[in-house]
């Protein structure tokens, strides 16, 4: 019901500014004190560079609730500036491999300069979308997603790539905002609603 083009231009031009302008103003909070708020770990946080955090916009903290273990590989679903594959990158250590993706070039360009920048060599950012993951099938131990499903127009094709890059047996570990009651079709075609 929502034009997904038009949504993703728009999602895409909000989190080019978080990206350039991380201290700039939002309808939404970001950097070390959201992952406080969000009750992120201090000292995996603390050991970050301002960089690696400062453009951090989730919505929960995805690693509460499994613990990711050294050598899993994980893919991180919208991955922004990196924050949460830095952390999953300390969690699996040397023998693991994290992979993130996100459409926006700018948020790209941050993660990709900041893994080179902290020395992280087993962390792959990669451009793509949630519906069209650049894994290949059965890959990972571990999906995580920080706050990306709720913006996405076709959330069935999603969560088939989820399971789609998911080995047998692996987990998705999803923070994300939901909404229980039904939302009128007026709402939903209204890309401006989605992205406030």
């Amino acid at each position: 019901m929502v034009d997904a083009e038009l949504l993703r231009s728009e999602v895409r031009q909000k989190y080019k500014e978080v990206a350039v302008d991380p201290h700039g103003t939002f309808h939404f909070h970001t950097g070390r004190p959201l992952a406080a708020r969000l009750g992120y770990d201090d000292a995996v946080v603390g050991a970050l560079p301002d960089v690696a955090v400062e453009s951090f916009a989730g919505v929960a903290n995805p690693f509460s609730i499994a613990r990711i273990s050294g050598g899993e590989r994980v893919v991180d679903i919208g991955s922004g500036a990196g924050f949460d594959s830095f952390i999953a990158a300390g969690f699996v250590g040397r023998t693991g491999s994290v992979i993130g993706v996100d459409m926006t070039p700018e948020m790209l360009a941050k993660s990709r300069t900041t893994a080179t920048h902290i020395g992280l060599d087993h962390v792959d950012f990669r451009e793509g979308l949630a519906e069209q993951l650049p894994v290949p099938d059965g890959w990972a131990d571990v999906v995580i997603t920080n706050g990306v499903f709720n913006l996405c127009a076709d959330k069935q094709a999603a969560f088939d790539e989820v399971m789609r890059v998911l080995r047998p047996g692996g987990r998705l570990q999803m923070a994300d905002i939901a909404n229980g009651n039904e939302v009128p079709e007026e709402a939903i075609r209204d890309v401006d609603l989605w992205t406030a």
